[in-house]
C-alpha cells in the first residue's frame, strides 16, 4: 500500500471553500482506500489530507482523472502554501 499525509494552508478565510472543493469529488478513484480531509485545530487556514492507495501508480493515475484535474485547477488559487508532505507505507488498520 501507498500512503500520503500532507498539509496545505489556504488563503485567509478560504479554508472552508478549499475543503468544500477537496471533498466534493472524491467518489470513484480506482485504488483509493481512504481519503480524509481534516481541519487543523490550531491553525484556522491549514488543512490536512490523509490518503491510502493500493499503489503509488494508482495515486499518480488519479491525478489525470477529469474530476481530480478539475478540482486541482479550482483549488490552486485558494492555496496560499504547501506544508508537510510525507509518504507512508500503511500496513493495516480499520478500513484497510
Amino acid at each position: 500500500m501507498y500512503g500520503l499525509i500532507g498539509s496545505f494552508s489556504a488563503h485567509p478565510g478560504k479554508r472552508d471553500e478549499l475543503i468544500g472543493l477537496m471533498t466534493a469529488s472524491v467518489g470513484d478513484m480506482p485504488g483509493c482506500r481512504s481519503y480524509v480531509v481534516a481541519k487543523d485545530p490550531q491553525d484556522p487556514d491549514k488543512i490536512w489530507i490523509t490518503e491510502v492507495w493500493d499503489s503509488a501508480e494508482q495515486h499518480k493515475a488519479s491525478l489525470a482523472l477529469p474530476e481530480v484535474a478539475e478540482t486541482i485547477k479550482k483549488a490552486m488559487p485558494l492555496i496560499a502554501s504547501f506544508g508537510q508532505h510525507t509518504v507512508t507505507e500503511p500496513v493495516g488498520g480499520h478500513g484497510l
